[in-house]
């Protein structure tokens, strides 16, 4: 299977698809494996956890030298790389708290003879499909927590963005222990089908369109699925913001890793009285970024790693133009020694009708929207079939989050925007077609992959059948 070249556009590398019975050797090899992992004491699964964050230190040169190939982006692919053994440090640090803070024992129950214990069960089996926008870190996030709650884990990342596994795989192998219960697979959809129905708890990253399939194959195999599909973020920009300081916000918000995140402001909606200043300082900060090219290492945006997602996006600007948008600054694909490119696009005039205030962009586009009156703009926010998150920047955080607890969205950043990207230990869930499942984010990342077993002790004597005698039973209930 051929691998395109994001900044060439040539195919440059080849993967062999894991088939049917690759997954499910693996996932019998896993499984038989998951026992001892399970049954070791937590502060053991640490140890190994934090010998394999070293161990992805060492081989981090290698890492990022082949994710900044699959990715087209230097800096970024660092920061996902880097931020790996750093959450693996962190979870080694909570882990420990998070199970003893959900394995009660010996609490009374109503009845005064029995007491109770709860003890956790993970799932044997933890599965991963990982998209191709931040294949590093949607690789592990899910699997890291997994592993220490006692899973087995079986990966596949996206097929677009396939070379980072081979030193990635390396630093698995350092750590003999780990390599026992956490695989890494290449390969397409029939290869994410197979692993899907040979596992026991599913996470998915994705489009909504796949996302959809996931969950029904979940559902046939009665499995748990975990899904974070796709996002239409809005930010509420209110009267009393700063239209220069928010235009910078609102900027970087959008159009950080070529807008290629999910949680990527993609509807701006400006109160009226600031909406012309705010245009002039949006446009005229996008017309300051600069391409990396042709150096990697110099300017903020990248290419399209899915170069098809640029022509999406072109069809949307197309089809906003002919219905009377105005595009202010970008708005054209650049075809640059074979890498697709589109400069920040601040477009005015939108209507809700378009596409590209209605549909995932997934790219560095600004449509801007006006409003009258706060209840408009909160309508219109929440007007989408998406609700991952939303941002709302105001001149307090007080009234910033008067706004924000209004917006159906499952994180809403207050006086930024895309916080989801840096913050990690607040819960949320994604609302409406954004997904569905437990959050991945704080302490629920991790308890989502146990089951809770209650132990029933009975202290006293237990009820024998003649206690039960109709003749003890007067007027409905037990004498």
């Amino acid at each position: 299977m051929k691998v395109r070249n994001p900044r060439t556009g040539q195919d440059d590398y080849e993967i062999t698809p894991v088939d049917g019975a690759g997954i499910a050797a693996a996932a019998s090899r896993l499984r038989a494996n998951q026992r001892h992992w399970a049954a070791l004491p937590i502060a053991e699964r640490c140890n190994v956890m934090l010998r394999w964050a070293d161990a992805i230190e060492k081989h981090t040169p290698a890492i990022i030298e082949q994710l900044t190939i699959d990715t087209g982006r230097a800096g970024i692919a660092a920061i996902e790389v880097g931020g790996v053994p750093g959450t693996i440090r962190r979870w080694a640090e909570q882990a420990p708290k998070i199970i003893d803070r959900n394995s009660p024992s010996d609490v009374p129950s109503a009845n005064p003879t029995v007491v109770n214990s709860t003890r956790l069960v993970p799932f044997s089996l933890f599965g991963a499909i990982a998209p191709w926008n931040f294949p590093m870190t949607l690789s592990t996030i899910d699997a890291i927590p997994a592993l220490f709650a006692g899973c087995a884990a079986l990966i596949k990342p996206s097929e677009i963005t396939p070379r980072f596994v081979e030193p990635f795989i390396a630093s698995i192998d350092d750590v003999p222990e780990l390599a026992a219960v956490l695989e890494i697979v290449v390969g397409d959809a029939a290869t994410g089908e197979a692993l899907v129905a040979n596992v026991d708890y599913i996470c998915f990253t994705g489009s909504v369109a796949t996302g959809r399939k996931v969950a029904i194959a979940a559902a046939e195999a009665f499995i748990p699925a975990n899904l974070e599909l796709g996002g239409k973020d809005p930010m509420i920009i209110l009267a009393s913001a700063n239209p220069v300081e928010a235009a910078k916000t609102a900027l970087r918000s959008s159009i950080l890793a070529t807008g290629q995140a999910c949680q990527s402001i993609e509807r701006l909606y400006v109160a009226r009285a600031i909406y012309e200043p705010f245009l002039e300082a949006l446009v005229a900060e996008a017309e300051k970024v600069r391409l990396n090219y042709p150096d990697i290492h110099q300017g903020e945006i990248g290419p399209f790693i899915f170069a098809p997602q640029g022509q999406k996006i072109a069809d949307q600007i197309a089809e906003a133009k002919q219905k009377g948008a105005r595009v202010l600054t970008g708005g054209n694909l650049e075809i640059l020694d074979g890498g697709t490119y589109l400069r920040p696009t601040v477009i005015a005039d939108v209507t809700a009708d378009m596409a590209i205030v209605r549909d995932e962009s997934f790219g560095p586009v600004l449509p801007v929207i006006s409003f009258d009156n706060v209840d408009e703009a909160v309508s219109q926010a929440n007007d989408s079939v998406y609700g991952l998150s939303a941002a709302v920047l105001a001149g307090s955080s007080e009234e910033a989050e008067e706004i924000a607890v209004r917006l159906e969205a499952g994180a809403i950043s207050i006086n930024d925007g895309s916080m989801t990207a840096m913050v990690w230990d607040a819960e949320n869930s994604s609302f409406k077609l954004s997904g569905m499942g437990p959050s991945r984010m704080g302490e629920s990342g991790m308890t989502r992959f146990f089951r809770k077993q209650a132990l029933i002790r009975q202290t006293g004597t237990p009820a024998r059948i003649q206690d039960f005698a109709e003749e003890n039973f007067a007027e409905g209930y037990l004498r």
